[in-house]
């Protein structure tokens, strides 16, 4: 059978998977879901009814982008994403949980903003001061390496970070790079990749 990602073209946990396989090389067939009308055969393969799923070949099915990344890093490991170092994977899989947390919050609120007409409240506030407080933690982390584990190349942690960037950016506005000016180098210099370039939503 065909590899399948089952995804949206919006979505910032999807896109990091399409920018991991692209990077290996790794073929697959695309199936867009309709997050709004999810048909039952989608069901089937997503309990939690979210996307992306990935099916493999063998008819091996997972879903959660951490949890898809980390399958496919294992069984096509060239190249790496995930450091082998018991410490140094650690750190990693916390700065890929610590960008997802991000994201998560981006898409809180925009939904909160996209179903609520009432002014600000309480909630859009904490969730705007969390965004921020996030923004300000890897802009710290990248004022002091070119990635977010340091070394020479980029890891599963920068792919989650870049992905919540630019589902920000799609969602609200780029006027968050002025503010964290070593963010928006590193955001800017990886955009130069073929495979983040060509997944931009």
């Amino acid at each position: 059978m065909n590899r399948i990602l089952y995804y949206h073209p919006q979505s910032n946990f999807s896109r990091k998977i399409r920018i991991l396989l692209a990077e290996k090389q790794i073929s697959y067939e695309l199936k867009e879901i309709n997050l709004m009308n999810k048909p039952p055969s989608f069901l089937e393969v997503s309990p939690i009814g979210k996307v992306p799923v990935l099916v493999d070949e063998d008819g091996t099915t997972i879903w959660d982008s951490s949890l898809i990344a980390e399958y496919i890093d294992a069984k096509y490991p060239e190249p790496r994403f995930y450091p082998t170092d018991f410490k140094e994977r650690l750190e990693c899989r916390k700065w890929e949980e610590l960008a997802d947390t991000l994201g998560d919050k981006i898409i809180s609120l925009w939904i909160f903003n996209l179903t609520t007409k009432k002014n600000a409240t309480l909630y859009q506030s904490m969730l705007e001061k969390s965004i921020k407080e996030l923004f300000a933690v890897f802009e710290k982390k990248l004022s002091q390496s070119k990635y977010l584990l340091g070394g020479k190349t980029w890891s599963i942690a920068d792919i989650s970070a870049l992905c919540s960037c630019g589902y920000y950016n799609l969602r609200f506005d780029e006027n968050w790079q002025s503010d964290y000016p070593h963010l928006k180098t590193w955001f800017d210099q990886l955009h130069q990749r073929e495979s983040v370039y060509s997944t931009i939503p």
